[in-house]
Order: structure tokens, then C-alpha cells, then sequence
């Protein structure tokens, strides 16, 4: 008998080897110390960071950027004896243009300097490896609360970080404040057909390229639950009624500051559907044998019937995790 399914591999901006190394954050005499052994992970003016041609981010050694930690320098964690930091830094010297496949898979043009790729996070994720991905992914999401607090929401003074990038403090009166996460459910919602469905519930937004479809999401409210924000905005966006609402997993997705957090839903795919016009273009039911073809099309457009061809969401997101994982488990 078919299991209810789920996500059959690790998200790609979940995947993270490095220890965080929380109570050396405190511990300044420590850190100061190990920075000459230590590496630098950097982001450009575009939040775009080298990589190697193995998938490898192409970090710098510390002593580069002075005899200890600059005071924009943000702490990642340890890993395999190594200190990892984050700072900003632009290529240098003559760049070539290398095109690559990016997010949704668009050709992208990234710079190429030394044969190290710049690239972005969105795009290029699901390319890196473990540790890569899991230190790219916390140097964006430190980067984008950094840009965005600058000044305390308390009484509005300037803030100076503290704990190497993991807090802040006014000037004013000392308040402290953490990196901000925004939660966000997406959900995959297929019909009551057996365990797992037959069909899946796919919309695209009016901002999308033509053929892009993916799983519907939205902002969890305050004072609301996960699975009641599952509810709300599955009716809000598409005008579906959904139940055996159930956890499937959670992602950072650093753009600025979410996580993903991963439900599947059953609704009625007989009753007809009424996306809201401002958020949603269109809303559909998918067989999952056209799912299927559109993983196994490589990214091109796949026809569905009717005229119509669909495009899968990137690699880099948990969408495309969850659409993978109900596309090949049984029904």
C-alpha cells in the first residue's frame, strides 16, 4: 500500500555542515586568535560570491583583509578545524563573461576572473556543495538584516554590531536586536485521489515569464498558525478549501530574510478554482504524469494540453523538492 509521500532529498539551501559555533561569538580573544588560519567568504555589491569549477566557493585567506577581523567582518562557524568569516569584496582584474544556466533556467551572463565564477545564490545553489551552500546561504541572510537595520526600531538611533554580526545595539540606549526570519508556508496541494493524488494544484503570477508554475506560498500573519496560514492562503490566492494539512520540511530562502517551511494539502479538484487577480494569473490542476515529463524535459517548456507548457521551478528552491517528491511516489 502506497505511504503518503515525502521530500525525498534535502533541500538545497537546507544543507549545512558547518557548526555555528554559538558561544564563540562571545568569545572575541578566541576568534581574534584563530583569524590568520581562518577563511573569508565574500559577497560583492550584488550579494554574488567565486566559486570553482567544482562547486566550491572560493574563499580568501583572512590575513588578506588585515591582522584581525574588520568590524563589518560576520562570523559563519567551524568547520573541519577552520574558522569561517564573511565580508564584502569585488572581483579583481580583467573579467571575462561566462553564460550559465540560472534560476528557472535562464541564461545568465556572471563575471569569470582567475577561472572563479561570480555568482548568485538563487541561481547557482543547487551547484554548490554542502558547505558551500550552507555558507553562502547564512553570509545573504546576515548581509540582508544587516542592509536593513541600520538603525534601532526601539528609538531609531544607529546601531553598531555586535557578537561578530550576530546582534546589534543602539547607540542611544543599548538595545540589542537578532537577525530577523520572516516565516512563510508553501504548499503543495494535490486531489483526494488515494494516498498521494493524481493531480497537482499549480498557479503562476503575473510577473512570471510565460510558463512558469510552482506550488503556492504566502507570509505567515501575526498571531496566526502554520497550518491556519495553509488554509488562509490557499482560499485567499486561488479560492480552494484544503485539509489534512501535514509538514513536509522547511528551507532558508534569504530574499530577503524567509524560511520556507513546507506543508502538502488535500483539496477537491472537481470544484472550480478563483485565483485573486493581483496575485495569481492563473491556477490549474497538473496529472502527474506531465509533472513528471516536465522534470525529465531538462527545464524546457513541456506541453500540458490545451495549448499550454509549463516550466518547474529552479533547483534552488524547495518547491521544486516537494513537486519531485510527489511527482515520483506512488499514488
Amino acid at each position: 500500500m502506497s505511504a503518503p509521500f515525502s521530500l525525498n532529498t534535502v533541500p538545497t539551501l537546507s544543507r549545512s555542515t558547518v557548526d555555528r559555533q554559538e558561544a564563540l561569538r562571545n568569545n572575541p580573544d578566541r576568534l581574534r586568535a584563530r583569524w590568520p588560519e581562518a577563511q573569508v567568504l565574500v559577497l560583492d555589491d550584488g550579494s554574488r560570491t567565486p566559486v570553482r569549477e567544482d562547486g566550491v566557493i572560493a574563499t580568501r585567506k583572512a590575513l588578506a583583509f588585515g591582522d584581525t577581523p574588520p568590524d563589518e567582518a560576520v562570523f559563519l562557524g567551524e568547520w573541519e578545524g577552520a574558522d569561517y568569516w564573511s565580508l564584502p569584496g569585488n572581483p579583481v582584474g580583467e573579467a571575462e563573461t561566462e553564460r550559465i544556466a540560472g534560476s528557472w533556467g535562464v541564461v545568465e551572463e556572471v563575471p569569470k576572473v582567475d577561472g572563479e565564477l561570480w555568482v548568485d545564490l538563487r541561481g547557482y545553489g543547487d551547484r554548490l556543495d554542502d558547505t558551500s551552500a550552507g555558507l553562502y546561504t547564512t553570509a545573504i541572510a546576515l548581509r540582508n538584516w544587516h542592509r536593513r537595520g541600520r538603525f534601532c526600531a526601539r528609538d531609531g538611533s544607529p546601531t553598531r554590531r555586535v557578537q561578530f554580526g550576530w546582534a546589534t545595539r543602539c547607540e542611544a540606549k543599548d538595545h540589542e536586536e537578532y537577525p530577523r526570519t520572516d516565516p512563510a508556508t508553501i504548499t503543495l496541494v494535490h486531489d483526494d485521489a488515494g494516498v498521494n493524488g493524481e493531480r497537482v494544484l499549480l498557479a503562476r503570477q503575473p510577473i512570471w515569464p510565460e510558463g512558469r508554475y510552482s506550488v503556492l506560498a504566502g507570509f505567515v500573519e501575526a498571531g496566526e498558525s502554520l497550518e491556519g496560514c495553509v488554509t488562509r492562503e490557499i482560499r485567499e490566492e486561488v479560492g480552494a478549501e484544503v485539509w489534512d494539512v501535514r509538514y513536509l520540511g522547511s528551507q532558508p530562502w534569504p530574499f530577503p530574510r524567509s524560511i520556507m517551511l513546507g506543508f502538502t494539502a488535500r483539496a477537491d479538484a472537481s470544484k472550480p478554482l478563483t485565483p485573486d487577480e493581483s496575485e495569481i494569473e492563473e491556477a490549474l490542476w497538473v496529472p502527474r504524469a506531465h509533472v513528471r515529463a516536465a522534470f525529465e524535459n531538462d527545464g524546457a517548456p513541456t506541453p500540458i494540453g490545451g495549448g499550454r507548457h509549463i516550466m518547474l521551478p529552479g533547483n534552488s528552491s524547495i518547491a521544486r523538492v516537494m513537486l519531485e517528491s510527489w511527482a515520483y511516489a506512488e499514488a
